[in-house]
C-alpha cells in the first residue's frame, strides 16, 4: 500500500467538500465546516486560490501541494487537477470527488520521499533555498527540512550555476541559393518521415512555401505569398521543410512568426525534426524569440530575495529562483515557469520579476553577461531558425533595432491576425499610464517610492562627469519631464486637481468624454470613448500647450542622443566593453523614446484642425468594474498595413503569410488588402489548400432558434443542457463576461454534481493557458471563455466535441471600428470580420481524422449570408434547443459520443 502523509487534507469543488483526517477517514462537508477546518489548522489542499473561490474564503491557506511540486520539480510540467497530479507522480488517478483528499497524502509523502531521494535530479540548490523558505515561515519547510539533508559541500547558488553567454561575430550575408521542388519534395519526406502517410496537398503546400525562398528581383520589393492551408494540411512540417533547406543551404536564418503562445510551443516540438542537435560550435540551431517583457530579470529577482518582496510575495521569489536555475530559456509568460505558480500568490510578484519597460542597466548589471533576454537575441544571431511572435517582429522593425539580426526571410503563421497585430504595433496612445512611465524613466522613481529604477542622472552618471554637453542635456529632459504627470495623477484628476500640462490636458480629455456619453450610465463597468473633433477652443489651447511640454523634454533628450553617438565614436580612455554596451543600450532605449515623443506632438498638433484621413482618432477613459485605470488620447492607423508594408516587407527578400482562415470564403480581395501588398504594388503569388477531414461527416453545425437574444435565464439553462447531452467537452465561446459570469453562476454547481466539472476564464483563479490544460486533461469538464479561446487554443481528439457561440460574434461598435467599416464597405466589412471569426471558432473543433462534433449556434436569427464561413460541404441545419439536444447526444452521422469515467 503506497504510503500518505498523515496531516488532514481538504478538497472543495463545485459539487461539494470532502476532508480527510490524519487517520484515513473522509467525509463529506459544508462550506462553513470546512472553512473553519482551513482556519484552524493547515490542511493539505491543491491549488488553494481554486479552493478558496470553491468556499467563498478568499483568505484560505495551507499545504498547497503545488507549491510543494514548484520546489521539487522546478521546470517540470503538471496539470494543476487531481488527476493531472496522480499522472506526473505516476500515481492512481482518483475515480471520484471524495478520493482526492486520500491522494493529496499520497502525493505529499511521494514529493516529500523525493527529496531523501540520492538520486533526485533537482537537488542542487535545495537545500539553500529551503533556509531562505524556513526564514519566511513556508508552511513546507518544517516537513521538507525532516527529509532534506545538508550538502556535503556548498551548493553553487543560482547566480553562480547559470551559464554565462559568449560573444559571437556576426554571420556573413546568405548566399543566394534556389531551391528545386524536388528537393523541397525530398527534404519534406525526411521530416514526415518514411512511415507517414502520402500528403500530397502538404507537398504542394511546402513547394508554394519554397517560393519566398528564392533571390529578391528587385530592391523594396519582396516575393510575397499568401497560402490558406485548411487544418490538417501539416502547414508546420510544410514550410520547416523549405526553410530549412534553405537555411543549410544558404547559411541564413529564417523567422516564424506566430500569435499565439501554444503555436510557439508546438513550432519548437516540430522543429526538432528538421534540426535534431546543435550546431558544431555549440550555438543552438532553433531559438524562441519574445518581447522583453516576458523573460525573468535576474538583478529583479537578486532584489526581491534580499527582501524587495514581503510575505507571500517573496515566498514566490524563492519558489521563482529555484524554476530559473533549471529553465531551458528564463521564459516566464508563457515558458516552462508553471502558468499556475503566479496564480497561487495571486499574481502578486510576477510582473515585477520580468523586465519591465526602462529598466534595464544592460552592461551596468552585475548579470549581464547571464541574462536570459541577452542570451535570446545573441543565439537568435546565429540561429538557423526563430520562432517569434508577430508583435516582436514588427516592433523590432519599427525601431530599427538588432539590424544584424532584421529577417529577410519571414513565415507569419496565423497570418489572419497580421492586421491586428500591425494595428496594436503602430498605434500611438498619449495616456496617463503611458507619460508616467516615461517621467520615471527619465527622473527615476517618486521620493518614497520602493523599486531600483534608476533616471537618466543615475544611468549615466560618468556621461555627465566626463561630457559637459551630455551633462546639461540629461539636466535640462529631467527638468522638462516634470511636466509629465507623477504619481497619484489619476486621483487629482477625480478631484479636478490636475498638475501641470499634461495632467490638464488629461483632465479635459476625461471632462470631454464623461460629457458627451449617451450610454445613460448603463454601461457604467466598461470603458467610455468620444471622436478626438469638434473640440472647444480651450481643450485645443490644452493640447498645444502638452505639446509644448512634450516638445522640451525631446529636444534635450535628442542632444543626449548625439552625444552618445560621439563618446561611441571616439571613446574615452575610461571607456571598457562593459561601458560601451551600456551607452548602446542606453542610445537604443533614447531612440524609441524620442521617437514616441513625435508621434505623441504630431497626435496633438492636429487635434482642432482638418482630419487626416489615413488616421483615427479619439478620447478615451479605461474603465475596469466601474474602477478608473487610465485615461487619454488614442491614435490608429485607418490601413496599418501601410507601414507594416514599409517597416516589414520593403526590408524583407520574403515573406509567407499563411493561415487557414486567411481568405473569406473564395475571395481574395480581403486578403490581400490585409498583407500590405498594394502599398508596394507587390501582386502576391496565391495558393489555398483545401483540408482533408471529411466535414460532412465529421461536424455539423446547428443554428438554435428558440434561445431568445437576452435572456440570461434561458441561456444558461441551454449551455447546462448542452453540457449534459455532449458528457462534457464543451468549449463555450462568449462576446461578453458579464454573460459568461452569470451564464457559469447559475449552471456550474448542479453540473459538477453530476460529475461535469466547468471552469471558466474570468472567474476560476487560473491563467488561461493553464485552463485549456485542464480541459485538455479531462473529457468530461467543460470551459467557457472569450476571444482568447477562440483562435489558438488546439485540443484535439475526444476532450473537444462541442463548440457552442452564445451569439453571432458581432463587432464591437468603436469609433475605430466605425472609421474602417466606412471606409471597407458598411454591412459587408462587418460581415468579413464575424465570418473570419466563425472560421476561427470553427476550426477549434475538428483538429484531426478522428475528431467528431458539433458547432453550436445560440441565435434564433442567424443571417444566411455567414453560412459560407464553414467548410464547404458541412452539413449546417436550423433546430429548436431540443432538436439540437438529441443531435448532439446521439453524436455525428448517428454515432453515440461515449462519455468516459470521471477523473
Amino acid at each position: 500500500m503506497t504510503a500518505a502523509l498523515p496531516l488532514p487534507a481538504i478538497h472543495a469543488s463545485h459539487s461539494g467538500c470532502w476532508l480527510r483526517d490524519g487517520y484515513g477517514n473522509t467525509r463529506a462537508t459544508g462550506k462553513g465546516e470546512a472553512i473553519i477546518a482551513a482556519a484552524d489548522t493547515p490542511l493539505l489542499l491543491l491549488n488553494a486560490p481554486l479552493v478558496a473561490t470553491r468556499l467563498g474564503y478568499p483568505d484560505l491557506s495551507g499545504l498547497d501541494l503545488l507549491e510543494l511540486f514548484a520546489f521539487v520539480h522546478p521546470a517540470r510540467f503538471v496539470v494543476p487537477t487531481p488527476k493531472g497530479l496522480a499522472h506526473a507522480l505516476d500515481l492512481p488517478e482518483p475515480t471520484s470527488d471524495d478520493a482526492v483528499p486520500a491522494l493529496l497524502q499520497v502525493a505529499a509523502e511521494a514529493l516529500l520521499s523525493t527529496c531523501a531521494d540520492p538520486a533526485w535530479p533537482e537537488r542542487e540548490g535545495a537545500w539553500s533555498a529551503l533556509q531562505n523558505l524556513t526564514r519566511l515561515r513556508w508552511p513546507w519547510a518544517p516537513l521538507l527540512a525532516a527529509r532534506l539533508d545538508a550538502p556535503a559541500k556548498a551548493e553553487r547558488w543560482l547566480f553562480a550555476r547559470l551559464p554565462e553567454w559568449e560573444e559571437a561575430p556576426e554571420r556573413p550575408q546568405p548566399a543566394q541559393v534556389s531551391l528545386p521542388q524536388e528537393a523541397i519534395t525530398q527534404r519534406l519526406g525526411q521530416l514526415t518521415g518514411s512511415g507517414a502517410e502520402a500528403r500530397p496537398a502538404q507537398a504542394a503546400y511546402a513547394r508554394e512555401a519554397g517560393e519566398v525562398f528564392a533571390p529578391r528581383r528587385r530592391e523594396g520589393l519582396p516575393h510575397l505569398v499568401l497560402a490558406q492551408a485548411g487544418t490538417g494540411i501539416g502547414k508546420t512540417l510544410g514550410y520547416l521543410a523549405p526553410a530549412s533547406l534553405w537555411a543549410e543551404q544558404s547559411g541564413g536564418t529564417v523567422w516564424v512568426s506566430t500569435y499565439t503562445k501554444a503555436l510557439q510551443r508546438q513550432l519548437r516540438r516540430e522543429s526538432r525534426r528538421a534540426w535534431p542537435a546543435q550546431h558544431g560550435n555549440g550555438t543552438q540551431p532553433v531559438v524562441v524569440r519574445k518581447g522583453r517583457e516576458n523573460y525573468l530579470c535576474l538583478l529583479n529577482l537578486e532584489d526581491a530575495l534580499q527582501g524587495g518582496f514581503a510575505g507571500r510575495a517573496a515566498i514566490l521569489a524563492q519558489l521563482v529562483a529555484r524554476w530559473a536555475a533549471y529553465s531551458q530559456d528564463g521564459d516566464m509568460i508563457g515558458g516552462d515557469l508553471p502558468g499556475w505558480l503566479g496564480t497561487l500568490f495571486r499574481q502578486r510578484g510576477i510582473k515585477a520579476l520580468t523586465d519591465q519597460r526602462g529598466e534595464c542597466v544592460y552592461a551596468g548589471c552585475p548579470h549581464y553577461r547571464k541574462c536570459f533576454i541577452e542570451r535570446a537575441a545573441r543565439a537568435s544571431a546565429q540561429a538557423d531558425l526563430v520562432i517569434a511572435n508577430h508583435a516582436l517582429v514588427m516592433v523590432n522593425a519599427a525601431r530599427g533595432r538588432d539590424h544584424a539580426q532584421r529577417p529577410t526571410r519571414l513565415v507569419f503563421d496565423e497570418g489572419h491576425h497580421v492586421f491586428e497585430a500591425a494595428d496594436s504595433t503602430f498605434a500611438a496612445a498619449l495616456t496617463g499610464a503611458e507619460t508616467i512611465e516615461l517621467r520615471r524613466w527619465v527622473i527615476g522613481p517618486e521620493r518614497g517610492s520602493k523599486g531600483r529604477r534608476r533616471g537618466l542622472s543615475a544611468r549615466l552618471a560618468d556621461v555627465a562627469s566626463y561630457d559637459e554637453a551630455g551633462g546639461k542635456a540629461i539636466a535640462a529632459a529631467r527638468y522638462a519631464a516634470e511636466a509629465l504627470p507623477g504619481d497619484g495623477w489619476l486621483q487629482r484628476l477625480g478631484e479636478n486637481a490636475p498638475s501641470g500640462p499634461l495632467e490638464e490636458l488629461l483632465a479635459a480629455v476625461r471632462a470631454t468624454v464623461y460629457a458627451r456619453d449617451e450610454s445613460g450610465g448603463q454601461d457604467a463597468g466598461y470603458g467610455l470613448e468620444t471622436e478626438a473633433a469638434q473640440l472647444d477652443g480651450a481643450f485645443v489651447e490644452r493640447a498645444q500647450a502638452a505639446q509644448e511640454a512634450l516638445a522640451e523634454l525631446r529636444v534635450p533628450l535628442v542632444r543626449l542622443g548625439v552625444r552618445l553617438e560621439a563618446i561611441l565614436a571616439e571613446p574615452p580612455d575610461w571607456l571598457d566593453g562593459a561601458g560601451r554596451a551600456r551607452i548602446e543600450g542606453a542610445r537604443h532605449s533614447l531612440s524609441w523614446r524620442i521617437d514616441l515623443l513625435a508621434a505623441w506632438e504630431a497626435l496633438l498638433d492636429r487635434l482642432g484642425g482638418p482630419a487626416d484621413p489615413e488616421f483615427v482618432d479619439w478620447l478615451a477613459v479605461e474603465r475596469s468594474e466601474a474602477r478608473e485605470f487610465d485615461v487619454g488620447i488614442h491614435r490608429r492607423w485607418l490601413d496599418p498595413m501601410k507601414p507594416f508594408a514599409r517597416t516589414v516587407l520593403e526590408g524583407a527578400h520574403g515573406v509567407m503569410i499563411t493561415s487557414a482562415t486567411l481568405r473569406d470564403g473564395p475571395d481574395w480581395d480581403t486578403a490581400i488588402a490585409r498583407s500590405g501588398a498594394a502599398s508596394l504594388e507587390i501582386a502576391p503569388r496565391l495558393s489555398s489548400f483545401d483540408s482533408p477531414f471529411d466535414y460532412a461527416g465529421q461536424a455539423e453545425v446547428l443554428i438554435v432558434t428558440d434561445v431568445a437574444k437576452g435572456d440570461v435565464a434561458a441561456l444558461a439553462g441551454a449551455y447546462g443542457r448542452l453540457i449534459e447531452a455532449s458528457g462534457g467537452g464543451v468549449l463555450g465561446l462568449f462576446t461578453a463576461i458579464r454573460r459568461l459570469r452569470a451564464v457559469h453562476g447559475r449552471i456550474a454547481d448542479r453540473l459538477a454534481r453530476t460529475g461535469l466539472p466547468l471552469y471558466a476564464q474570468h472567474v476560476d483563479p487560473i491563467d488561461t493557458g493553464t485552463l485549456v490544460d485542464i480541459f485538455r486533461d479531462d473529457p468530461r469538464s467543460s470551459l467557457l471563455g472569450t476571444d482568447a479561446l477562440r483562435d489558438g487554443v488546439d485540443v484535439p481528439g475526444h476532450s473537444l466535441r462541442l463548440v457552442v457561440m452564445e451569439q453571432v460574434p458581432w463587432p464591437k461598435p468603436s469609433i475605430l471600428h466605425r472609421a474602417r467599416r466606412l471606409a471597407g464597405g458598411g454591412s459587408a466589412y462587418d460581415d468579413q470580420i464575424i465570418r473570419a471569426r466563425l472560421a476561427q471558432a470553427f476550426g477549434r473543433l475538428i483538429r484531426s481524422k478522428e475528431d467528431r462534433g458539433h458547432f453550436v449556434v445560440l441565435s434564433s436569427a442567424f443571417p444566411s449570408r455567414l453560412l459560407s464561413a464553414f467548410p464547404g460541404g458541412t452539413p449546417i441545419t436550423r433546430v429548436t434547443l431540443d432538436e439540437a439536444l438529441q443531435r448532439v447526444g446521439t453524436g455525428v452521422s448517428g454515432r453515440t459520443i461515449p462519455n468516459e469515467s470521471p477523473a
